[in-house]
């Protein structure tokens, strides 16, 4: 597949059949994501891959709680509470990894250049077929103390993506684009 098809049929996927992912295909994407570029070339990124549903189940279901912490102070939008409030509603959608991709908290430009590899890892992901969705739900409980011990996210890094891959059950059609806002000086 070229990059441009992939960065045009890449979509959020929210519906997994529940076949496992090969271990060599999880290494492909991350092998895709550590290509991009990073400030100075520090690479300051680190790979957490969660396949224990036992650990996914907990980070779903404590990631729902901590959101709805967030709602009644105002800091989250409550449009999402049916959702959070739903015992049903699984926040990684049942897929069966996780990446979690985290950067150095010492790196000024760590989130930037995580946030590169992320979507690295998506294209990657689209041209092998795999479906992925970038899970914000999930990213301020993994920041808590509970939710580092949880992924034994070592103390020097700081969650920034965490993104679910698996097999989509079917085809995600694509979403409206806007057209593209763009101001030119000179």
């Amino acid at each position: 597949m070229e990059v441009i098809e992939a960065i045009h049929q890449r979509r959020a996927v929210r519906d997994f059949t529940g076949t496992v992912v090969a271990p060599d295909a999880i290494e492909f994407i991350i092998s895709a994501a550590i290509q991009a570029p990073s400030a100075v070339n520090l690479q300051p990124w680190l790979f957490t891959v969660v396949q224990d549903r036992r650990v996914l189940d907990l980070i779903s279901h404590e990631s729902k709680k901590h959101m709805l912490l967030g709602i009644e102070a105002g800091t989250v939008p409550s449009a999402l509470r049916e959702h959070l409030t739903n015992p049903d509603f699984h926040i990684f959608y049942n897929a069966p990894v996780l990446v979690l991709i985290s950067a150095l908290k010492s790196d000024a430009w760590a989130v930037e250049d995580a946030s590169l590899a992320a979507e690295n890892l998506m294209l990657a992901a689209c041209a092998k077929s795999l479906g992925t969705c970038w899970i914000g739900f999930a990213q301020r409980w993994l920041e808590t103390e509970e939710g580092r011990r949880c992924i034994a996210l070592p103390e020097e890094y700081r969650p920034v993506a965490p993104i679910i891959v698996g097999h989509p059950r079917g085809e995600v059609p694509p979403v409206a684009r806007k057209s593209a806002n763009i101001r030119w000086i000179g």
